[in-house]
């Protein structure tokens, strides 16, 4: 797999690779321990940061600062700041990343079909 850190993906990979490169693309924004979850828990309503800390029981405060910095970068969640003493802060999907909720759903049927049974 070609890719270059931060800097992207090579444009001979882009244009030789389409199909490879949207699969790629897809799970370089996906990377991470994670934003899978972040996401599904994102999927219904906004969420406060504390909501997201709760949710995710043993995530550090660093690595989901992190991944939620990631997916902003990405342009999948959006940040808003309250302006209120002390700050509010809440997180949703952008549009860009209500289009992935579908994939997020079916991982969950193919993990509830073929995961662990009780």
């Amino acid at each position: 797999m070609t890719r270059i850190c931060k800097d992207g993906f090579k444009r001979e990979f882009i244009r030789e690779q389409r199909e490879m490169y949207g699969i790629a693309y897809t799970q370089n924004i996906l990377s991470g321990r994670w934003k899978y979850l972040i996401l599904w828990f994102l999927k219904t309503k906004k969420r406060r940061y504390s909501e997201i800390k709760s949710f995710l029981d043993n995530i550090s405060q660093g690595s989901l600062t992190k991944q939620l910095r990631e997916l902003e970068a990405d342009g999948i969640i959006e940040r808003e700041v309250y302006p209120e003493v002390p700050p509010r802060v809440e997180y949703s999907l952008t549009s860009k990343g209500k289009v992935l909720i579908p994939i997020i759903d079916l991982m969950e049927e193919f993990g509830k079909k073929f995961g662990e049974k009780e």
